[in-house]
């Protein structure tokens, strides 16, 4: 029998696609990649994000080690680029500590650990091998899938450690996104969410100009793919050309994912990001000018050192008069190897953890008012789930797994699109009914369908 795969994975969407790449790759070897045996080889794909995500990572990989037995265990991903030698001393006893960029190549990590008693450490700096279009192993959802569009970032910000480990922007060619796209939608995929550190930089390492208007065009005309979704912007590049594709072509949801992080002067300056909170309004306004019904999801960053109360409050006024469809926040996290954890005015914990909640409850009403203008409308949900008389499913307004739900009375197959009535809100999620169905009210909704909490 062939030797077994559990891949383990930890962290974002890019990580996800990672995962996909190497269960294809090993499949391709002989590999089987079955949750349902026992492993001969465990891949426990890391994050490095933050502290937390590298507490998480640490612990998974020596439960591997552990439940390994007589088996391998390969760490892969973004933790054993950052940490390297280090990572083996934290989390020892694994046969491999593979960096990113590697997935085409792990048929033979697998093999060498297999040859070996010494463990491989191959953290050297980023280089991205795309892995084959036809072997990556779908692991989600059929009907929605990750496209990643390009690896790395070339922004300096100060509080991040993405470029430490993920490398320089790197964009995927055209034709071998419009080919995974294609793909992609002969196995069932009718929505494709593009992913990058910077979508909105894609295709100037290759072509010398910012290629994604060009990107979006192609995959339009993709038969099957009836979603577009895009995953992350960067503010100053969301151009009059980006609008323009956005704005034109049909298949492209009016959608954007744009962290801001902050939105004054003062703290945008330290963190090495563009623009204040009026050239953040004022794109908003061209963008809703030319998508009315644009939804527009930004993330925060609370407590950044030297914030103070003036500057959280400037955050606050323009989460109020932004009217923003969804906001994410974190409170600031001293990572080790960033400039601005050497910045003098690090916020205590304590008045971080206030300044989010505060924040977050300002974004609770205006999350709940723009909700409301959706009640007695119709919406199109893509349906994730059906459960005794319901459907579970997302919008336009809803990215996998980081924002709301749309819960409707009525029958439905999953991965088919419908037609919902909203009838009732929440701050994050809706609840209507299909065609024929009474109306929905919400406490009437099956325990254990899909979380209701955004993450």
């Amino acid at each position: 029998m062939a030797q077994n795969v559990r891949i383990i994975t930890l962290g974002c969407a890019k990580n996800e696609v990672d995962s996909e790449e190497i269960a294809g790759v090993l499949r391709a070897a002989g590999y089987t990649v079955d949750a349902s045996r026992p492993a001969d080889l465990t891949v426990v794909n890391t994050c490095g994000f933050l502290e937390r995500a590298k507490t998480e990572s640490i612990e998974a990989i020596r439960a591997a080690v552990e439940a390994k037995g007589s088996g391998r265990v390969v760490v892969a991903g973004c933790l054993s680029q950052r940490m390297g030698e280090e990572l083996v001393s934290l989390a020892p006893g694994a046969d491999a500590y593979v960096g990113v960029g590697q997935m085409g190549r792990f048929a033979e990590v697998a093999a060498s650990v297999f040859g070996h008693t010494q463990p491989l450490v191959d953290v050297k700096p980023p280089h991205h091998v795309w892995a084959d279009v036809s072997t990556r192993q779908r692991t989600g959802k059929p009907w929605s899938a990750y496209i990643k569009v390009s690896e790395g970032c070339d922004h300096q910000c100060t509080f991040c450690t993405i470029p430490s480990f993920r490398g320089r922007h790197v964009s995927k060619p055209i034709e071998r996104v419009v080919e995974e796209a294609r793909h992609l939608a002969a196995t069932g995929c009718v929505e494709a969410n593009l992913i990058a550190q910077d979508v909105t930089q894609y295709g100037y390492d290759l072509y010398k100009s910012f290629t994604l208007p060009r990107l979006l065009r192609e995959l339009n005309g993709i038969d099957g793919i009836k979603w577009i979704r895009l995953l992350y912007f960067y503010p100053n590049r969301l151009t009059d050309e980006v609008i323009e594709a956005m704005a034109t072509l049909d298949k492209v949801v009016p959608y954007i994912d744009i962290p801001l992080q902050h939105t004054h002067p003062d703290v945008l300056r330290r963190m090495k990001r563009p623009w204040d909170g009026e050239r953040y309004l004022r794109v908003f306004e061209k963008v809703r000018a030319a998508v009315p019904e644009v939804a527009i999801r930004t993330t925060f960053i609370v407590g950044f050192p030297g914030e103070n109360e003036a500057e959280f409050a400037s955050l606050l006024d323009f989460v109020k008069e932004a009217k923003l469809d969804r906001v994410g926040a974190f409170t600031y996290s001293r990572e080790n190897g960033t400039p601005s954890a050497e910045l003098p005015g690090q916020v205590p914990f304590r008045v971080k953890r206030e300044r989010y909640d505060r924040l977050m409850r300002a974004q609770s009403v205006v999350a709940l008012e723009k909700n409301r203008s959706w009640i007695g409308r119709e919406l199109e949900v893509l349906v994730d789930e059906v459960k005794d008389g319901w459907v579970a499913g997302r919008s336009f307004r809803d990215a996998p797994e980081i924002d709301g739900w749309v819960y409707a009375r009525g029958a439905a197959q999953p991965g088919t699109f419908v037609k919902v009535t909203v009838d009732e809100v929440q701050t994050h999620d809706l609840y209507g009914h299909l065609a024929g169905s009474s109306p929905a009210r919400k406490e009437l909704v099956p325990l254990k369908m899909v979380s209701a909490e955004p993450r």
